[in-house]
């Protein structure tokens, strides 16, 4: 599905905190069903003072650090989604690193308008390819499915938790 009124801008500071909110709002049914899928002992080493305060001190650190590396989606005046990529030229490779679509504005074109822009400014610093890295559990499948129609191919990659005594 397109969506013929949104438009892609970068990222401009006055925008920091509809960002970050749109981010709450887009992962609010995600972490939840992560957190049934993994091992608490893990979940709560990521997240010990809640997924959201972890999510807000990272996407912060992203918006403050990188802000040249982040893309905003608008349609009309409103937020809809961003995105952050980022280069590594050492692998050829541009990292789709952030992606988040405003809950009312998914499956409307948002997230792969997005993910063009990411492909774009890859190719325009000479990558090769584009990685996107997801979640395996049941919250983040809609993000899987994207990345696939998208032409994405995934990568086997098993990654292990041990608890320490």
């Amino acid at each position: 599905m397109t969506n013929p009124g949104m438009r892609i801008r970068p990222y401009t500071p006055e925008h920091r905190a509809a960002v970050l909110d749109l981010s709450i709002r887009a992962w609010a049914s995600v972490f939840p069903l992560t957190r049934s899928a993994v091992p608490a002992f893990v979940y709560d080493s990521f997240y010990p003072h809640g997924w959201e305060a972890r999510q807000l001190a990272d996407l912060s650190a992203v918006l403050d650090g990188e802000p040249d590396n982040v893309d905003l989606a608008f349609h009309g005046n409103d937020l809809v989604g961003w995105a952050c990529t980022r280069l590594h030229p050492e692998d050829h490779m541009g990292e789709l690193y952030v992606l988040a679509v405003h809950p009312a504005h998914q499956r409307r074109g948002v997230g792969t308008a997005l993910m063009a822009r990411a492909a774009e400014r890859a190719r325009t610093a000479g990558m090769r390819m584009l990685m996107a890295e997801t979640g395996d559990d049941p919250g983040h499948a809609p993000a899987r499915a994207a990345y696939e129609r998208a032409g994405f191919q995934r990568w086997p990659v098993a990654r292990y938790f041990k608890e320490l005594p």
